[in-house]
């Protein structure tokens, strides 16, 4: 065969040689050829660079949230010593530290991850524990340091954080400061606010300085006759304020905090701290409402609430749990009564931050007064539409000061309030008994004032009580509703215990206990965790709110407070689709639903006074991304 430029010879073909290769491959058409490839090739690798480029430009991120603190993750549990169980031998009828312990397994199966633990300091149990007498030791009645210790082990075992009531506004009038205060021994002569009488009446009466009221009624000035001097008590007069304008007082306070740090305390709840600091000038405050039946009340507390420099003394504290909290954060937790828009302030900054969170009491008002959708709907949007940037909620729907959560809405939305408090963004805060329907005791001013006395150094000391909430937690249907085997109690156990008790709710097929561990659980998942919050009140009546997001199974939480049946439509919020599946409802409706049912949410229909949480997939709009 013959190919221009090359002689055939005799034999098999035998390819060309290197030589040969060479020459052709230099020949101007495979050239242009070569050099043509190599621009296509090149061009569409950079074409697709830019669009990878592009891609990551224009395509919405998707930003990976930071992972959640141990306080931001469970449910909050508020443990009230007194009442919780009677753990002493022989027992005594007062709940204490070993008795809290013995329970720890009941407390960590609800889903709690953290329990804040009401005041046990040494005291003369004038105010249960918020008259402090030692503020690094524990008060007999609940037992020892040691029993402190055993308890803090068993609380870390089972994975449960530990946080204690801290009372910094004041001490007992007991208190070895206080005492040397009055006495003038130095460096405790002005560790008190003191001043002098303002005067005397004819017949030698000292006149207090100001209209400054106690909170409790009456001056909140009380004369002492060995100093010859007022002292200021915004509380009981057996609670003198401590002086925050000395600065050995704050630094005592702060030496208070490092030593439970110290012994494995992972936070605290600050009481009454908006009383840390009064008018240096002592003026009288405003006449605001000269006809209220509460003395308190008829005053404008200007010179005595809430002073600016009230959030530099909270910020030095702040300051010294975030020292100690390379092993996990030391979380502060402040109790501050005021409007939603003031109370922000206790936050702090992100640059000088104060509280992690201060107490969100907002729930508790409404349920004081008219209770709606709509006043729910209004009380959980103010709170959300005030809260700074990247600061956490709480929600909070009873405690030791407030009638119980099942008297002040009703037995038949206790699983309702609970579903709506659960499962909103933030850390909710459950007082003990709420989670299975506690309701307030009638307890009569005799039964409180001859209640079992206390053994407190030299004196004996009778308790009082101002409110039916704190009665002991009921058990089981056993003596004293398994609280404890003494004659008696230091208060009254309600007479419902028989049939309203742990036990019975966790023998029964369904129960608001049952509800609460499921709503703990549904905390755990993305869209709870991390998703986002949209509410709505349907038909007037019905409070309707989803969290949901992308790519997670959503939840929605629906709450009837009518007493009529009501139809509603659940797909007018956004992402919800056609169809739900029921996660869980209150136990007004257990003969209307079953778990895991799927319902249409076009036409839903709510029995009266009570809720449900469905599960969805979320609906989405498919999203062009931009060329």
């Amino acid at each position: 065969m013959l190919v221009e430029g090359y002689v055939s010879t005799d034999g098999p073909y035998t390819g060309l040689t290197k030589d040969q290769l060479l020459e052709c491959a230099y020949c101007p058409l495979w050239v242009r050829v070569r050099c043509l490839l190599l621009v296509a090739y090149w061009t569409s690798w950079l074409v697709m660079l830019a669009g990878a480029i592009t891609l990551v430009v224009v395509t919405p991120k998707c930003l990976t949230p930071e992972p959640l603190q141990w306080w931001q993750l469970s449910p909050a549990y508020q443990v009230y010593p007194l009442s919780y169980q009677d753990g002493s031998h022989p027992p005594d009828g007062f709940g204490d530290i070993l008795g809290i312990e013995s329970r720890l397994d009941y407390i960590k199966d609800l889903g709690v991850g953290a329990i804040w633990l009401s005041p046990i300091y040494k005291s003369p149990m004038k105010d249960f524990g918020y008259d402090i007498q030692d503020f690094r030791d524990i008060a007999p009645v609940f037992g020892t340091m040691d029993d402190f210790h055993s308890l803090s082990r068993a609380m870390k075992e089972r994975g449960i954080k530990l946080v204690l009531d801290f009372v910094p506004n004041h001490s007992s009038n007991l208190h070895e400061w206080f005492q040397k205060s009055v006495k003038r021994e130095a460096p405790y002569t002005d560790y008190y606010v003191w001043t002098d009488a303002k005067g005397f009446e004819p017949e030698g009466t000292p006149i207090p300085p100001n209209n400054w009221r106690s909170v409790f009624g009456g001056s909140a000035w009380e004369w002492n006759q060995e100093r010859h001097q007022f002292y200021l008590h915004q509380f009981l007069k057996e609670q003198p304020d401590l002086n925050y304008r000395n600065p050995w007082v704050l630094q005592e306070m702060k030496n208070v905090l490092q030593f439970w740090l110290d012994q494995g305390v992972d936070g605290f709840r600050m009481d009454a701290v908006a009383h840390l600091l009064e008018d240096e000038e002592l003026r009288d405050e405003p006449v605001k409402d000269e006809d209220s039946i509460d003395e308190y009340s008829q005053l404008d507390h200007k010179y005595t609430f809430n002073l600016p420099k009230v959030l530099d003394i909270l910020r030095e504290f702040r300051i010294l749990l975030d020292k100690n909290s390379e092993n996990g954060t030391k979380i502060m937790i402040t109790e501050v009564y005021m409007p939603v828009e003031k109370l922000m302030a206790y936050y702090g900054n992100k640059s000088h931050p104060i509280a992690h969170f201060p107490f969100n009491f907002e729930l508790i008002s409404v349920s004081q007064e008219n209770i709606s959708a709509q006043s729910i709907y209004s009380t959980i949007m103010t709170w959300m539409d005030n809260l700074p940037k990247g600061a956490w909620p709480n929600w909070v729907s009873g405690n030791h000061d407030n009638s119980r959560m099942a008297t002040r809405f009703g037995n038949e939305l206790v699983d309702a309030i609970n579903m709506i408090m659960l499962l909103l963004p933030g850390t909710p805060v459950t007082y003990n008994g709420e989670e299975m329907g506690m309701e307030d005791t009638d307890v009569s001013w005799e039964q409180t004032k001859d209640t079992v006395g206390i053994n407190a150094g030299p004196m004996k000391y009778k308790l009082f009580s101002r409110d039916p909430e704190r009665t002991p937690m009921q058990w089981n249907a056993g003596m004293n509703a398994g609280f404890s085997t003494a004659n008696q109690t230091w208060l009254p156990v309600n007479p419902n215990y028989k049939t309203l008790n742990v036990q019975s709710q966790l023998n029964a097929k369904w129960s608001h206990i049952k509800v609460y561990k499921l709503l703990a659980k549904a905390r755990k998942t993305e869209a709870i965790m991390n998703g986002e919050l949209a509410i709505r009140v349907l038909e007037d009546c019905v409070l309707v709110y989803t969290r949901v997001k992308k790519g997670f199974p959503g939840y929605m939480v629906v709450v009837n407070f009518a007493v009529d049946t009501v139809i509603v439509d659940l797909t007018k919020l956004d992402h919800v689709p056609n169809e739900s599946f029921i996660y869980v409802f209150s136990t007004t409706y257990a003969h209307s639903f079953t778990a895991k049912k799927r319902i249409s949410n076009s036409e839903v229909m709510m029995p009266g006074q009570g809720g449900m949480v469905l599960t969805f997939v979320p609906e989405f709009p498919e999203e062009t991304i931009p060329l």
